[in-house]
């Protein structure tokens, strides 16, 4: 009797776990994307191993039935070349809690403005808008920490999504706020962001197309008070081309106006020309070449050639 009490109750608990696994699931990922550039900024020239946002992060879910689910997500930036820490605060890059269901999804915490990845980071599919092809002329205005988003349940090919990171009594800052909105409908992708903090806002609207092989996009913003005092537009185009499974080539090309309140011509061109190369999923090799011409002081001239790896995990 004893003896199939005991196996009676291993059952049970066996039971027990698989069920809590099925239920719940933590996910260690991250990646390492290095590059080695030889960089020109106004007269000087270097030659260096780039770091472009290489991370490690753990995230989980937890499956309370009934549609309801809540998780989390911790974020680090790290740099493969030192071994250090690319931030000052150790989960500086991401760190939130959410609970989501049929009336759509909490989130508390540290995270970036959906209004960037809606605009900006959507058309930058080169290098995941990241080390020095990264674009030098969105205006990112808000605040990540301390924030709270509510995203509203997917209808069709619509989301919302918007946040307000609290000023918490410090002293001379206010609350920040971001609202964006997506639609996809087959090849056809839409997206566009606020952004509020203090005196500087933006706002920006983008487009996506693709049509075969090729995929066309590209956004306009109107800032004011992000990178000097007054307003400008702000426009990026890109373009990228699929050459079977493995071989992207990518084109992009961004124009920043004069600010209104500063005196002569602050404004600047950025183009950059990369090619992929898919070795797997999760790896590529990769090559670029971006160059910044500014007609003020505000961004500064600077050119890189660079060839580098990236691997996801």
């Amino acid at each position: 009797m004893r003896l199939h009490q005991s196996t009676l109750l291993a059952t049970l608990v066996l039971a027990a776990a698989a069920s809590a696994q099925a239920q719940s699931s933590v996910t260690i990922y991250g990646r390492m994307n290095l590059t080695l550039e030889r960089q020109k900024a106004g007269a000087d020239s270097r030659t260096v191993m780039q770091n472009n946002s290489s991370r490690i992060g753990f995230k989980g879910t937890e499956d309370m039935g009934g549609g309801l689910k809540a998780g989390f997500q911790l974020e680090h930036g790290i740099s493969p070349e030192t071994g250090k820490a690319t931030q000052s605060a150790f989960w500086a890059r991401q760190s939130e809690a959410f609970i989501g269901g049929n009336f759509g999804t909490l989130r508390l915490g540290n995270f970036t403005s959906e209004a960037y990845f809606a605009t900006a980071d959507y058309v930058s599919a080169h290098n995941h808008d990241t080390g020095t092809s990264s674009d030098a002329f969105y205006a990112y205005v808000g605040r990540n920490t301390s924030k709270v988003a509510y995203r509203l349940p997917a209808l069709g090919g619509f989301s919302l999504e918007a946040a307000v990171a609290l000023h918490e009594q410090t002293a001379g800052r206010e609350n920040s706020y971001d609202v964006a909105a997506n639609y996809d409908a087959g090849p056809l992708h839409l997206g566009a962001g606020y952004e509020r903090n203090g005196d500087a806002n933006q706002f920006a609207v983008r487009v996506l197309y693709e049509l075969g092989d090729f995929a066309f996009g590209g956004y306009v913003q109107r800032d004011k008070n992000a990178y000097a005092a007054g307003s400008r537009t702000t426009t990026r185009l890109a373009a990228m081309y699929t050459l079977g499974a493995t071989t992207e080539f990518h084109a992009n090309w961004g124009h920043a106006g004069s600010y209104s309140d500063v005196g002569g011509d602050s404004s600047a061109n950025q183009f950059t020309l990369g090619l992929n190369y898919k070795l797997s999923k999760r790896t590529k090799v990769y090559g670029f070449y971006t160059k910044i011409a500014d007609k003020g002081t505000i961004y500064g001239d600077f050119s890189s050639m660079a060839v580098g790896v990236r691997h996801n995990f």
